[in-house]
């Protein structure tokens, strides 16, 4: 692992584990600081139950919840396909009357691009525990609905419906999208696109200034930037020692990544994006050099150059 140099992250081969389309930001930061991403895709989407989430959408439009939670920007991409897919956005279905949730900054950022306003989100613990922290008890008196709309994954936790219920309120699940393994079928991908346009500001309390957005739209990230390894090719580099990191970006790539390039030598520097994946990579016996305290490409290169510090003082 080569010392670094006027960048902090110089000369470290780092590999990203996320799709070219969702990798930019991640992969340019690291770049920016000095090091050579390449990128190893492990998991991709597909649409989800879409005949149910119609139902769904055409409830909220219909003002049956109180809230609406997105809990990541891969929702917001899934609900963004089946609206292009019905002739409608998901702004317009959303009524006035219907309050919006997410789970940070970087996801407030990208809803406020779509035109949706996101009323409550975490800013320390960005995540659906931080979300549940904040979310109010279900108040009978004040007349409100006590239904929430939670469109997620598949694979997702049950921590935003165990809490929310705990406080009162009646989450209601729709599948939207499914993680599968990369490639997702072409039939089935989910390819909807995000706006890049810069939202406004004047958010709540709870939402701190944004940071850079961590997603990069479909085909909006040059597939020739960075070198693609599939893990196979990955996990033999590792061995080699031409990797000297990965980085974690979900519970579901350490999964794939424990499956398809563990045992990782000490040498190989493992960085969560955040505690939920930190959680999920030690569970499955990786060792986790450093965790992002914000989910965010800065985050990502922070906690990297900290893991990087301590591995040379060694």
């Amino acid at each position: 692992m080569t010392q670094s140099g006027g960048a902090p992250l110089t000369g470290l081969r780092v590999a990203v584990t996320r799709s070219a389309d969702r990798a930019g930001a991640m992969a340019d930061a690291l770049a920016a600081a000095g090091a050579e991403p390449v990128l190893v895709p492990v998991i991709d989407f597909e649409v989800g139950e879409q005949k149910v989430l119609g139902e769904s959408l055409q409830r909220l439009a219909a003002g049956e919840y109180r809230w609406l939670v997105i809990s990541s920007i891969t929702t917001v991409r899934a609900l963004k396909q089946w609206c292009e897919a019905a002739g409608t956005s998901l702004n317009t279905l959303i009524p006035a009357a219907t309050s919006v949730a997410t789970i940070g900054p970087t996801s407030v950022a990208v809803l406020a691009a779509e035109g949706i306003h996101a009323e409550l989100a975490p800013v320390d613990l960005q995540s659906a525990a931080g979300l549940v922290a904040l979310w109010p008890d279900f108040d009978a008196a004040d007349g409100g609905s006590p239904r929430v709309l939670l469109p997620q994954s598949n694979l997702a936790e049950p921590t935003l419906v165990n809490g929310l219920t705990a406080k009162g309120w009646q989450p209601e699940i729709v599948t939207a999208y499914r993680t599968v393994d990369y490639p997702a079928q072409p039939e089935l991908c989910l390819t909807a696109t995000l706006e890049p346009k810069t939202p406004e500001r004047g958010w709540i309390s709870q939402v701190a200034q944004r940071p850079k957005k961590s997603y990069c739209p479909r085909g909006a990230f040059g597939s020739n930037a960075y070198p693609i390894l599939t893990p196979a090719e990955a996990a033999g580099q590792i061995a080699a020692g031409a990797i000297d990191a990965v980085v974690l970006a979900s519970g579901s790539a350490a999964r794939r990544v424990a499956a398809t390039m563990a045992p990782l030598p000490e040498s190989c520097l493992v960085i969560a994006i955040g505690q939920p994946t930190r959680a999920e990579a030690q569970r499955l016996g990786m060792v986790v050099a450093a965790t992002a305290e914000h989910p965010t490409p800065e985050g990502i290169v922070a906690a990297l150059a900290l893991a990087h510090t301590n591995f040379l003082t060694q």
